[in-house]
């Protein structure tokens, strides 16, 4: 079912009225302007986004960003984020260099907080409440929450806290992320390092930070969101496709993996309070595609991991159309993927009887 689209364009034109200042005195004669200090120089990207927040809200859509680090111009900022060495959420200064600090978001996520953390653990709800509207429940708010900071802020925590995403030798390195966006719009070294260059710079960073924010709360609440019912009820209804209730069915693909790891983790949890034995995880997603034929899917052994948690059987792997379906046993065969992660079939009958024999395989 189609949903409408949010507007984003209030949310834009709040960003792009913000004024960025070096000293309170620059803000115009007879301006009653919430102030929101962040330090001068290079910037990063958790300030930009910790300051892109807040103006989103409605208390701070007048406010103007002041970057020093003059004591006495922070102390005449409203909210103090990135600097000033307190973090002090009733006195509104969030940073996060001071010895000592090793704040967390809680609720599982364990990465040592930026002040984009400390921003969004203060702010974030009603940051998404603002941008999706009034009408979101409390329940899917919540949800929202932990997936944005899971998928959007997290990453910028632990990259301006120097974490490595693993631990070892990492195969390659993203420099594409946000946050290393964010550096590039710096002023170079070799270019005019003025102020009022800085400044500007700061401003078209808060609007590129604070746009991606916006499009993936927005994409959460129309696209995302609206998928949990319909994963839900097929998980739900599972055993009535196969007695292993291994194997769920969607009658359309919709965005099913997230959904379904919370699902699953929920019901690990109900079940382990009530005494009873666990329940066994969902091997393979069945949905039709855009085309009119049907997927099979292997779920992945955690959110985000490329490893399934039982890959297709290895003879089908990277094989079409009639060699397929002569190696499987089954006519209609479409393709099998080289890494056995997912395959086709023409019809939802087929698609049933891969999944079936690859589960048994």
């Amino acid at each position: 079912m189609a949903t409408a689209k949010t507007d984003t364009a209030p949310q834009w034109q709040k960003l792009d009225r913000t004024t960025v200042v070096s000293s309170p005195d620059e803000v115009g004669a007879g301006e009653q302007l919430k102030l929101i200090g962040t330090h001068d120089g290079v910037f990063h990207c958790d300030e930009v986004l910790a300051c892109a927040l807040l103006r989103l809200l409605p208390e701070y859509e007048s406010a103007a960003v002041i970057r020093s680090r003059n004591p006495a111009y922070l102390d005449r900022a409203h909210t103090v984020v990135d600097v000033g060495g307190v973090y002090d959420a009733a006195a509104r200064r969030f940073d996060h260099h001071q010895a000592g600090f090793a704040d967390v978001l809680g609720g599982g996520f364990e990465t040592k907080l930026s002040s984009a953390g400390l921003v969004y653990k203060h702010y974030g709800r009603r940051v998404i409440e603002t941008i999706v509207g009034p009408q979101a429940a409390a329940a899917a708010i919540d949800v929202m929450y932990k997936k944005i900071y899971q998928s959007f802020v997290e990453a910028i925590d632990g990259i301006d806290n120097g974490i490595e995403v693993a631990d070892g030798p990492l195969r390659y390195k993203i420099y594409t992320h946000l946050s290393g966006r964010v550096g590039q719009m710096n002023p170079r070294w070799n270019q005019e390092q003025s102020p009022g260059q800085s400044n500007a710079a700061f401003k078209r960073a808060m609007r590129l930070a604070g746009e991606e924010f916006v499009n993936s709360v927005v994409d959460l609440w129309d696209s995302w969101w609206p998928a949990r019912e319909i994963v839900k009820l097929a998980y739900g209804n599972r055993h009535n496709v196969h007695s292993s209730g291994q194997i769920v069915l969607l009658e359309r693909f919709c965005p099913w993996a997230s959904h379904l790891f919370d699902i699953e983790q929920q019901q690990q949890q109900q079940q382990q309070q009530g005494g009873s034995s666990s329940v066994p995880p969902v091997v393979y997603v069945i949905y039709a595609d855009v085309k009119g034929s049907w997927r099979v899917q292997a779920v992945a052994e955690e959110e985000g991991s490329f490893t399934s948690r039982k890959a297709l059987p290895e003879q089908w792997r990277g094989l079409r159309d009639e060699e397929l379906s002569r190696v499987m046993g089954i006519e209609g065969g479409v393709f099998v993927h080289g890494t056995g992660f997912i395959g086709g079939h023409a019809t939802k009958e087929g698609a049933m009887k891969m999944a079936e024999k690859a589960l048994a395989a």
